[in-house]
């Protein structure tokens, strides 16, 4: 893939000196209230750079996804001292981030990021399949082909392959992918962050354990090699979960609560969410000693193939993204804040050592 996606140095200079506020009203005719079953949300991303002696970019995820039935953006807002700011978007998969610049000898600096959007809860009837137009043949091409920590061949089409031995339909072959994710691997407490997602270093090693970034690509990368367009969605828990799932859920401070959910493309129904990583979650978090067959997991378990509850901010759903203006390596998905000065990229998964914080909260409408 060509990571030269974004416009570069030449857009990097056009970055606004002034802050501007972006945030706006819900769109005409779309109703957000809670009687329509929307709940609307506000993030804030406060980045503060420890490092003030050499110049910092700072890229700053921000949602990227709208959809009628689940998901509208309502704008962003950002304040600070950074020299330069301004959005820069991936071309391929319309990642939004918000990228700010101090220079060298800067004191304390700093930028914050309010981000507004309703979500509200996803379900598919799979009993009620629709007229659903077909898959873009770009998106399908897209989202069946390998990158670089998704290939679909060698062990990975040999496990999907023996996976799904005997599924007459996608939409068997998706679920038994599905059942054996669930059945096969584990939630590691110990895995960095949310995990890499290197799947044909799970598959060699034997080692499937792992966090949501692991487990749900690992469906995803299984899915694409029989030829099922599959896709990670790259986001972060903003609320509780209603249904009284501690595991599933997160408020206030978030600045940790980073979670990838995945999606697969079935005729009849479109994306349908999947969710394999939450329910090894719940299997080692929701309380002590829990297995498979408990009721608990057996719940969540049903639930989350064609189910997502939206307490949860989707960002993007893209991979391998080269950072506009970094002169590091290309990030494998963009779902913290990044920062780079001239002695390299400092580290997203330790935000006290980057200086970080995110917080959500819901608001009315």
């Amino acid at each position: 893939m060509d990571r030269r996606r974004f416009i570069h140095a030449s857009a990097l200079a056009g970055l606004s000196a002034s802050l501007p506020a972006a945030l706006r009203a819900a769109p005409a005719g779309f109703d957000p209230s809670p009687a329509s079953g929307w709940r609307t949300y506000e993030v804030v991303t406060r980045v503060t750079p420890v490092v003030s002696d050499q110049a910092v970019t700072v890229w700053i995820p921000l949602p990227s996804l709208n959809n009628d039935d689940w998901i509208r953006t309502l704008g962003n807002e950002w304040s600070g001292n950074a020299a330069r700011a301004g959005v820069a978007e991936d071309t391929v998969y319309g990642a939004r981030m918000l990228v700010a610049q101090w220079s060298a000898g800067q004191a304390a600096p700093e930028i914050e990021v309010v981000s507004r959007f309703a979500t509200r809860d996803r379900a598919i009837d799979f009993a009620a399949p629709g007229a659903v137009p077909p898959l873009d043949a770009t998106e399908r091409r897209l989202f069946t082909q390998p990158t670089e920590l998704l290939p679909t061949d060698g062990i990975v089409l040999d496990t999907a392959q023996k996976a799904t031995r005997g599924a007459k339909t996608d939409t068997d072959r998706a679920r038994a992918l599905y059942e054996w994710i669930c059945d096969n691997t584990e939630r590691n407490p110990k895995t960095r962050g949310c995990g890499l997602g290197d799947i044909r270093s799970m598959l060699e090693s034997g080692n499937l354990s792992g966090k949501c970034a692991d487990l749900n690509a690992l469906f995803v990368g299984l899915a694409r090699s029989v030829g099922l367009p599959a896709r990670d969605v790259y986001g972060i828990r903003v609320a509780d979960s209603k249904f009284g799932y501690k595991s599933l859920g997160k408020s206030g401070d978030i600045t940790k609560a980073q979670h990838c959910r995945a999606e697969v493309w079935l005729a009849g129904y479109g994306w349908v969410p999947v969710d394999p990583a939450d329910v090894r979650k719940v299997v080692l978090e929701e309380r002590p000693g829990l297995t498979l067959k408990d009721d608990v997991v057996v719940a969540a378990r049903m639930k989350l193939f064609g189910a997502w509850e939206m307490n949860w901010l989707a960002y993007n759903v893209a991979h391998d993204i080269a950072l506009p203006g970094s002169n590091g390596a290309a990030v494998p998905f963009l779902m913290y804040p990044q920062g780079e000065t001239a002695a390299g990229r400092l580290d997203s998964l330790d935000p006290a050592g980057f200086s970080y914080t995110i917080t959500s909260r819901e608001v009315a409408v």
